[in-house]
C-alpha cells in the first residue's frame, strides 16, 4: 500500500521500519526531518509537509507525542486534512484524549474519510520488530482498510468495536495501569532495600513467582538496577496519559483514587530527575520518600 507516517520519535522510527520491512511504499513526515535519514536511506520518500505527505496515499498513519501536536499536523493549509482525498484512511495511533478521537471521528466522516484509532502497547524494539499489541476501533470498512496494515504493525490486534475513542480508553486504562504497577513495584523494592534486602534479589523472587507478566519483566530489571536512561516512557508523556485518564474518569464519573497518588509522584519525579528520564525513575521518588 502506499503509506505516509507522520512522527518519528522512538516509537514512530520503528513502526515506519517494520512497515518498510512489510513491502509498503512510504512517504514519511517529521518536525525534524533529520529523523527520517534510516527511512529514507531504505527508500521512503521524505515529505516537506504534513499535507505532501498525505496526499495521493492510501492510508495516513500518525504517531505523535500528544493531543496538540497531533492537531499541529492536521490542521491548517499545509495539514494532513488537506492533503488527504475522500476514502483515504487515518490510522491514529497516537495517545490522545476520548474527546480529540471524537472529534477526529467526526471530522473524517464529514471529509467522506476513513478513520480508525489504534494505539499501541510495547517499546521502541517491540516497534521495529512489528510485534506491537494494538487496540483499534473503527467502522467495519474502515478497519477492513487497516487490516494489511496493522498486520504488518503488530503481533495482535484487539477490536474495540465502530466507535474509534474505544480503542483510545482501553489504551489511557492500560497506561494507568502501567503507573500502577510501576508504583508498586518501586513501594515493594523499597520497602526490602530499607529492610537490608537487595534489589536484585526482590526482582529475582518477584520475577519468578507472583510478577512474571510481560508487563513486569519490561518495568522491573530498570527498578530494581536503577536504570532509567535512556527512557522508553518518558515521565512527561506518563504525566500526560495520567491527565487524560483521569479526564476521562471525570467524564464517565469513574473514581479512581490511585490514580491521584501516582499523578503526584509522576510530578515529583520529574521535577526533581528531569524530562529524560523513564517512568521507571517514579520509583527513585518513592524510596525518597
Amino acid at each position: 500500500m502506499d503509506l505516509a507516517f507522520l512522527g518519528l520519535g522512538q516509537m514512530g522510527i520503528g513502526m515506519a521500519s517494520a512497515l518498510l520491512d512489510a513491502g509498503h511504499t512510504l512517504t514519511v513526515w517529521n518536525r525534524s526531518p533529520d529523523k527520517a535519514a534510516p527511512l529514507t536511506e531504505r527508500g521512503a520518500r521524505l515529505a516537506r509537509t504534513p499535507r505532501e505527505a498525505a496526499d495521493g496515499a492510501q492510508a495516513v498513519l500518525t504517531m505523535v507525542a500528544d493531543d496538540a501536536a497531533l492537531a499541529a499536523i492536521l490542521d491548517g493549509e499545509d495539514g494532513v486534512l488537506a492533503g488527504m482525498a475522500p476514502g483515504a484512511l487515518h490510522l491514529s495511533h497516537s495517545t490522545i484524549a476520548v474527546a480529540t478521537a471524537d472529534a477526529l471521528a467526526t471530522r473524517h466522516a464529514e471529509a467522506e474519510q476513513h478513520f480508525v484509532s489504534a494505539p499501541v502497547f510495547g517499546r521502541p524494539p517491540v516497534a521495529a520488530q512489528g510485534k506491537l499489541a494494538i487496540v483499534a476501533a473503527g467502522a467495519p470498512e474502515a478497519m477492513d482498510a487497516a487490516a494489511p496494515i496493522l498486520e504488518a504493525l503488530g503481533r495482535v490486534t484487539f477490536p474495540m468495536g465502530d466507535k474509534p475513542s474505544a480503542a483510545n480508553l482501553v489504551k489511557l486504562a492500560g497506561n494507568f495501569m502501567i503507573m500502577a504497577t510501576v508504583e508498586a513495584y518501586g513501594e515493594a523494592m523499597s520497602l526490602g532495600e530499607k529492610g537490608g534486602v537487595a534489589r536484585e534479589k526482590m526482582l529475582e523472587v518477584f520475577a519468578g513467582t507472583i510478577f512474571d507478566g510481560a508487563i513486569h519483566k519490561v518495568y522491573g530489571p530498570p527498578i530494581a538496577e536503577r536504570r532509567h536512561r535512556p527512557a522508553g516512557f518518558t515521565v512527561p508523556l506518563g504525566l500526560k496519559d495520567m491527565r487524560l485518564a483521569g479526564e476521562a474518569a471525570k467524564a464517565v464519573g469513574a473514581k479512581l483514587p490511585l490514580l491521584d497518588l501516582v499523578s503526584t509522584h509522576l510530578a515529583e519525579t520529574m521535577a526533581v530527575e528531569g524530562e529524560d528520564v523513564d517512568v521507571t525513575a517514579l520509583a527513585e521518588t518513592i524510596a525518597k520518600l
